[in-house]
């Protein structure tokens, strides 16, 4: 199981690196087998900036590629080939600048300067799929008019950095099976070394049980082994997009 070394630090108060972190948990019995550093968008989107496309014409030598030219925020604009049927002038965009690593799964990729069909490419506009954002790569990503040339993607898009730390839980231990339950044991290994902690613990005040009067029989057969049943009804649930901040904690530790 993946646990996020910055989500424990919102329960628990604690001055411990990641490894000693790991060895901690290890040490009570939460066997970690490695920690990694990780982003939110693997490579944390360095080297990818907004631009804004100044011009947009047909490359002579194609039928399907264009020749852009995209103000970087700073210095002369930069000539870049692209073959998205929706780019167009006036654009604000994702840019791979040269250098930029660019990744595929385990595979990865640098930006060259390079020449398209005889036509010189500085650069590159990008696709949500192609830096990790997402999954279209029907054309390329086309930003908020109030997106401002020069940003680094990184800053615009929020990247988060943490570390992730894999811990073996046994079947034994299903209480330590969410961030909460490793984080209690964590403050009690905290305590019993002599360390200054405090535990937070989820706030339920905002709960309120409304359903008393639901008429829903349940009959149990076999009160040896069921000797209490209890159940809750949820109403009210809206099946949406989750907020940013959850999918980000989500992404840190390989959730999609």
């Amino acid at each position: 199981m993946n646990i996020s070394y910055n989500w424990l630090k919102e329960y628990v108060n604690f001055d411990l690196t990641p490894d000693e972190t790991a060895a901690a948990l290890t040490s009570i019995g939460l066997e970690t087998g490695g920690v990694e550093e990780v982003q939110t968008i693997k490579g944390g989107l360095e080297g990818l900036v907004i631009g804004e496309v100044l011009t947009c014409t047909e490359h002579p030598n194609s039928d399907h590629l264009h020749i852009t030219t995209v103000n970087l925020g700073d210095g002369e604009p930069v000539q870049i080939v692209c073959g998205a049927p929706n780019v167009a002038a006036g654009q604000k965009v994702v840019v791979a600048t040269l250098g930029t690593k660019l990744y595929d799964g385990d595979e990865c990729f640098t930006i060259k300067k390079s020449k398209i069909r005889g036509v010189e490419s500085t650069g590159m506009i990008c696709a949500e799929d192609e830096i990790g954002i997402g999954t279209d790569h029907a054309g390329i990503i086309v930003l908020p008019e109030n997106a401002v040339p020069g940003t680094l993607a990184k800053d615009y898009y929020n990247i988060k950095s943490d570390y992730v730390l894999e811990v073996d839980i046994t079947p034994n231990r299903a209480d330590a099976c969410s961030h909460y339950g490793v984080a209690r044991d964590l403050y009690a290994y905290l305590i019993q070394n002599g360390r200054q902690a405090t535990l937070q613990r989820p706030s339920v005040d905002g709960f309120k049980v409304e359903n008393h009067d639901l008429n829903i029989e349940v009959k149990v057969e076999n009160s040896e082994a069921c000797p209490h049943y209890a159940g809750v009804t949820v109403k009210g649930v809206t099946v949406k997009e989750s907020p940013e901040w959850l999918q980000n904690k989500l992404r840190l530790i390989g959730v999609r």
